[in-house]
């Protein structure tokens, strides 16, 4: 045989024993999946300020379809709260006497902005609320006089005598804690919106501690530690002063959360979620009344076209009740737009999406494969107080596994074994530092 020959036979031989051997698949190998259930994405519906008809109409709509839902509740207004509304410090009467002889400026305006809801006058509002929005666009200076103009008034009696109120805390009366504790156990989140709904961009030290931590304290003793998870600051803002005050009290801020993995893309910003090349994006949007039904549903669209989006929606009004109410039949048409979609889509609280994402990036798996098992440890070194709950694992086994035995803390469980390009594997869920995790091949 020549050698040209012998190359020939050689290359034939190579190729069909390369043909006839199988590829070794991978087994042993375990992820925890992007979402909840591997899902293609996270959607979390929340409500803001507990108005009356959040509870009486879209509850009622959720429950019909089985969604849950998040909650941030203004607690003083609420029947049984322990805190209310209250300045903290010195009396307000010296406060309006000093205004007297000092203009407001950078030294005092904190102080004067948190007791102006509390000087006796109702009328205070429309210049506690302008001088809010001056600072808050930069304009310093307008709202120190905004502020001397209203303490002017107060010295000459010229507003409207009696107790401060607001839209917000008017709308929510009516809400007690028995009812919402009813709601809690039925799976929704509730969570902290503040004591009144105040501009704590504006506010003193003392004032803003009073307003977060007073909350939570409300909220600890009438439904539990686990609902002190979550906060939004009212009217969306990340003042940078009042998130550095707020993210020590509470785990997950609405506002902003500053966790390396997540970016964030908020109401009124217009960016791309798509674009992102971060590991989560939480992209919040907020329907108002003229929102149209179709640029709803085409958020949907977007998180279904992405592996990486957490839609968060933030909602206020119903049915002409509160800010930017939206229609009952808006709210129908809608939501079950979203539960048509909960095979692909994991529909879960604030709360829990938050806390799963961050399990997911702070955990740590071991595996040790055995001839007829596979054993595996889940651990995360995030406060177990918070931060418990189960997270979905992807392991492939081996290809000769059709069903699995899944044991862990002594409750058993099988699950199907599903292929993929990488092999044969099972989801299934797992509690983080809660001993081995066993896999062994069912034999039933």
């Amino acid at each position: 045989m020549t050698n040209k020959n012998l190359s020939f036979y050689c290359l034939i031989t190579i190729s069909i024993f390369c043909i006839i051997i199988p590829v070794q698949k991978v087994y042993g190998q375990t992820e925890i999946t992007q979402w909840q259930y591997g899902k293609k994405g996270a959607i979390s519906i929340t409500y803001d300020d507990g108005n009356r008809n959040q509870f009486k109409i879209a509850l009622p709509i959720m429950e019909k379809l089985k969604l849950p839902t998040t909650f941030f509740i203004i607690t003083g207004p609420i029947k049984g709260s322990q805190y209310e509304g209250e300045f903290i410090g010195r009396p307000v009467k010296d406060i309006i006497e000093e205004s007297v002889t000092v203009p407001t400026d950078a030294h005092n305006f904190f102080e004067r902005a948190s007791a102006s809801r509390y000087l006796g006058y109702a009328g205070a509002e429309p210049y506690y609320n302008q001088a809010d929005a001056f600072y808050e666009s930069g304009e310093k200076d307008s709202a120190y006089h905004e502020m001397d103009l209203l303490y002017k008034l107060v010295r000459e009696k010229k507003l409207q005598p009696g107790r401060y109120t607001s839209m917000e805390i008017s709308e929510e009366k009516g809400l007690n804690w028995s009812s919402i504790r009813k709601y809690a156990s039925a799976g929704y989140e509730f969570a902290s919106h503040t004591v009144t709904h105040a501009h704590l961009a504006i506010l003193d030290t003392a004032n803003m501690g009073y307003e977060l931590e007073k909350s939570q304290e409300d909220i600890l003793n009438h439904l539990g530690l686990k609902y002190t998870f979550s906060a939004e600051v009212p009217f969306g803002i990340d003042d940078p002063r009042v998130m550095r005050f707020a993210m020590p009290i509470y785990q997950a801020l609405r506002n902003q959360m500053t966790d390396p993995y997540l970016e964030e893309i908020n109401r009124g910003d217009k960016a791309d979620p798509g674009k992102s090349d971060k590991p989560y994006v939480q992209w919040q949007r907020g329907p108002v009344t003229n929102t149209p039904l179709w640029l709803m549903k085409s958020w949907i669209d977007t998180v279904l076209t992405h592996d990486n989006i957490w839609l968060v929606l933030v909602i206020h009004g119903v049915d002409n009740l509160g800010w930017e109410p939206l229609t009952p039949q808006l709210l129908k048409n809608y939501f079950q737009s979203i539960k048509k979609n909960e095979n692909d889509l994991w529909i879960a609280t604030f709360g829990d999406v938050a806390r799963y994402m961050r399990e997911k990036m702070f955990a740590k798996i071991h595996e040790q494969n055995e001839r007829d098992r596979i054993i595996i440890t889940l651990t995360h070194s995030l406060d177990t107080a918070f931060y418990h709950l189960p997270l979905t694992l992807k392991t492939y086994v081996p290809a000769d596994w059709k069903n699995v035995r899944i044991v862990q803390l002594n409750h058993a469980h099988t699950e199907i074994v599903r292929e993929d390009e990488k092999g044969a594997y099972i989801l299934y869920q797992a509690k983080p530092n809660s001993g081995n995790i066993i896999l062994s091949k069912h034999h039933g």
